[in-house]
């Protein structure tokens, strides 16, 4: 494998050269294994003691793996194409199926971009670390090339083995530099995700030897495979409580306010900007898109999670007195829109699940990022301790006011678009009987209407009303410093940009999700039974059958 990428890099710079087309280029493996190979580079790296050359060694890898990800969008991508592109493939272990294979279509290529830029500002967020800095750094690196794996790979165990390589770092990374109650954090987080990964594991090995002949992992070849219905519904229940938790779905949310609540900026950053997001990515790529005729009965189902995922976080955010924890929990209000888009059977609501994850990718992350800057200067995340350090930190208070409103989904925001799309998309979609849209979209619109109320309250309380004497005499208040205006700026950028001009991203990925709708309405088409959850439900929740 090494000699096959050694090869390709040095044509590589011959056609540089001669100006000739770059897109045989590995593209998609340099920007997985310039990461994870410089991480390990990290602890040999010459330093003082300060960490200075360490970050500075970070950053230009972080921002290095980013223009590799931009390169190969530029060179080897073209959005009207449907089909799996920057395609490579090596034999790995031929006897057991397993191919190095990666690729993208209009499903990931999003997440890989957002991957990067969200792991170079993370980076750039990681600026004030000082203990154990090389052992920081090399998680971050390790776990960029890790999400981008997610996201890149076309083989299915391929796949369970870069979910696994995240989890790790996350742990390590809650676990040593989190809060007071880190311990327990970090103990959870790994017991959830880890714990569901089995089911990954499981479904990937019964999708492969599915049948006779050798096991294939490969995601082109198990898309073509004729699985029966009873085994589709089967693999589709183990994927979903597995990708739930990463979601997360309600019930299987728990963990993420806790690891939020211990989390520091940078991580928080990578939680919330890019970990929720698999989750999403791998309901559409493996429930929907591998496993059409299982989601064409499970879908109603996703609409009703997408529901209490909104309402029920919503309630709660309203409801916390912790500011990372009241942020936590709106997040997960707002991954409530992908289960419906992906739910719906309309291009318009798919699409607009799509644009969500990437929409709350760069909302969470700012917003988080904000949180631990305000904490450093409080050192509290309590709100009834804060109030009245607007006048103290007037940028702070700005940069707050505009990530809330993009976070709210205000009109000019990518949030605003994303979820009009979702509601439209789903509201229009005529598989689903009028009663059940209304009902469905009616809960869905009490989330919406509860989270202008608890942000813009909980900017009132931060920035607003009676001062703390304590807070305001011991505390220096100082305002926000020039990275920091630099990172809130380079995510309101492309939140704004979206916001006006939707079609910057969304037409990236148009042609793979018209393709997939398309799967899912014929399998819905030539399925004649009703799933077993319209069965037992009454009218309302029922979806007409073909």
């Amino acid at each position: 494998m090494i000699d096959y990428f050694s090869t390709q890099f040095s044509t590589f710079i011959t056609l540089g050269k001669l100006g000739v087309d770059l897109t045989s280029f590995p593209w998609l493996s340099l920007s997985i294994l310039f990461p994870i190979i410089s991480a390990f580079v990290v602890p040999f790296f010459p330093d003082k003691g300060e960490g200075k050359e360490v970050r500075w060694f970070a950053l230009s890898v972080a921002l290095i793996t980013f223009l590799i990800t931009v390169g190969a969008y530029i060179n080897g991508f073209d959005i009207n194409n449907e089909d799996v592109q920057l395609r490579e493939s090596v034999n790995w272990l031929p006897k057991l199926g397993l191919t190095w294979t990666v690729g993208a279509d209009g499903i990931s290529m999003p997440l890989i971009l957002l991957t990067s830029f969200i792991t170079a500002l993370a980076v750039l967020a990681a600026w004030p670390v000082s203990f154990k800095p090389k052992l920081f750094f090399f998680l971050i690196l390790a776990m960029d090339g890790g999400q981008i794996a997610v996201f890149a790979v076309q083989d299915m165990l391929l796949f369970f083995l870069a979910w696994e390589l995240e989890l790790l770092p996350v742990y390590l990374l809650l676990a040593i530099w989190g809060g007071k109650k880190r311990q327990y954090a970090a103990t959870k987080f790994i017991i959830y995700t880890a714990g569901s990964s089995i089911f990954i594991l499981l479904a990937a090995l019964a999708m492969g030897f599915y049948g006779s002949g050798a096991p294939n992992f490969d995601f082109t070849y198990l898309a073509q495979q004729d699985f029966s219905q009873n085994f589709q519904i089967l693999c589709y229940a183990g994927l979903l409580i597995a990708f739930g938790v990463k979601l997360p779905i309600v019930p299987l949310h728990t963990w993420l306010p806790d690891a939020h609540g211990e989390a520091t900026a940078p991580v928080h950053m990578l939680l919330a900007g890019i970990l929720l997001k698999m989750g999403g990515y791998a309901l559409l790529r493996f429930n929907a898109q591998l496993l059409p005729l299982a989601h064409a009965q499970f879908a109603p189902l996703l609409i009703v999670l997408g529901a209490v995922n909104i309402i029920y976080a919503a309630f709660t955010s309203f409801a916390q007195r912790n500011l990372k924890r009241k942020i936590a929990y709106s997040s997960i209000s707002h991954m409530g829109f992908v289960l419906i888009g992906i739910g719906s059977f309309s291009a318009l609501g798919t699409s607009g699940a799509m644009l969500q994850m990437v929409s709350h990718g760069l909302i969470g992350a700012s917003l988080f990022f904000l949180v631990g800057a305000t904490y450093d200067r409080t050192k509290t995340l309590k709100l009834d301790e804060m109030g009245g350090v607007g006048q103290k930190m007037r940028i702070m208070f700005a940069l707050w006011t505009a990530c809330s409103l993009a976070s709210l989904a205000l009109p000019g925001m990518s949030g605003f678009v994303s979820e009009l799309m979702v509601f439209t998309g789903f509201v229009t979609d005529e598989v689903y009987t009028l009663p059940f849209r209304i009902t469905m979209a009616s809960l869905a619109a009490v989330g919406v209407i509860l989270t202008p109320i608890y942000l813009l309250s909980m900017l009132r309380e931060i920035f607003f009303g009676k001062e703390n004497p304590t807070l305001i005499g011991e505390r220096k208040l100082i305002d926000a410093e020039p990275r920091e205006i630099y990172i809130i700026g380079c995510l309101l950028l492309p939140i704004i940009g979206i916001g006006l001009y939707p079609r910057l991203i969304t037409e990236s990925y148009l042609a793979s999700i018209n393709n997939l709708v398309d799967r899912n309405l014929d399998a819905v088409k030539n399925n004649n039974k009703i799933s077993e959850f319209n069965n037992k439900s009454n009218d309302i929740f029922k979806a007409p059958s073909f």
